[in-house]
């Protein structure tokens, strides 16, 4: 048993170094992308242009493509964790409803309503973003009493992003103006990241990587059961809500950063288990650079499949993380049915 134990480390840590390596490769490749090519990347010494598409275009959108992504698996291990289901999408809290209703509010705002104060011009969309999905999660909590229930919580989320998710719908029928802007957050984009937004993720992440790290063990209780994670000495309550909120700045983050990116949440902790078993410290690390690795090689494929032009990266995600998981839930129906055959 200590032998299996011993070879899961040394698994774990050998695709920290891979995820690690392709994530530098990705950056290196995501430099040379674009309407222009590569020849950029190989002027950019010599000519101030292709050095200012390189360097203020092509490395902040990578890197923050990068970024979103370990945030967002990040936010999916966290997610599975607390409500013990693999199923569990980074989202359920109404954080991606109310992120939506904050930015059409405040574009509804921006645009047409004498409402558009000064310091609502400053809060921004991004800000906008990140105060609805904030808000969404605290309005969960609110209607489920606390983090004492997880299947309160479950349907307190659904209901809240439910609500949030009409709200913004009639926002953008009465406010019609709002509709294009509205489509490029929803659809998700990482064409509007720069140096600032980089570093902005790269500082929450780390914050919610430290956090996330030194409540693993709670994870790992709640593995056994709230009865036994109790029993263990864990105030689960406490330590319940702190990592709800790091799930909620970690989500609020990546989403008002490039809007709403579906699948890689979900797909990210799925990919990591089915690699390596291991505990709740490592499966955290591991999800959230599996999650930027994936992001990052959408936002590439997202700008070369149809270069000049580009898709939005959301909808790739969403077309390769679904298509994942329907292979995934084909693979489990067969060996299921195999093991009943037997």
């Amino acid at each position: 048993m200590s032998v299996t134990v011993f070879e899961q480390q040394r698994l774990a840590k050998l695709w920290i170094m891979i995820l690690m390596a392709l994530a530098a490769a990705g950056v290196l490749v995501g430099a040379g992308v674009g309407s222009t090519g590569f020849e950029n990347v190989f002027n950019a010494r010599h000519d101030p242009v292709a050095w200012q598409i390189v360097w203020d275009i092509r490395l902040p959108r990578t890197l923050g493509a990068w970024l979103a992504g370990a945030l967002l698996g990040l936010s999916g291990a966290l997610a599975q964790g607390l409500f013990r289901n693999p199923l569990a999408d980074p989202y359920l809290l109404g954080s991606a409803s109310g992120a939506s209703l904050g930015v059409a509010v405040a574009l509804a705002l921006f645009g047409v309503s004498p409402l558009a104060t000064h310091w609502l011009i400053r809060l921004g969309l991004t800000g906008a973003a990140f105060i609805g999905a904030a808000g969404a999660v605290l309005l969960t909590l609110l209607l489920a009493r606390g983090v004492q229930h997880t299947l309160r919580l479950l349907l307190a989320g659904v209901i809240v992003g439910v609500v949030l998710g009409a709200l913004s719908s009639l926002t953008m029928l009465l406010v019609p103006e709002v509709l294009q802007a509205m489509q490029a957050f929803l659809l998700g984009s990482t064409g509007y990241v720069g140096w600032s937004a980089t570093f902005l993720m790269a500082g929450i992440w780390a914050v919610c990587m430290l956090l996330s790290w030194s409540l693993s063990r709670v994870l790992d209780g709640l593995t056994l059961g709230e009865a036994t994670a109790a029993s263990l000495g864990l105030r689960l309550a406490p330590l319940r809500a702190t990592l709800i909120a790091v799930l909620a700045l970690a989500i609020g983050t990546a989403v008002a950063q490039t809007g709403l990116i579906a699948f890689v949440g979900l797909a990210a902790p799925h990919l990591v288990r089915s690699l390596v078993k291991t505990t709740h410290n490592r499966l955290i690390l591991l999800s959230s650079l599996m999650g930027a690795v994936l992001l990052m090689a959408a936002d590439l494929l997202a700008r070369w499949l149809i270069a000049p032009m580009e898709l939005p990266v959301g909808v790739l995600t969403a077309v390769l993380g679904g298509g994942y998981l329907l292979w995934l839930m084909h693979a489990q129906n067969r060996s299921n049915s195999t093991v009943w055959k037997r």
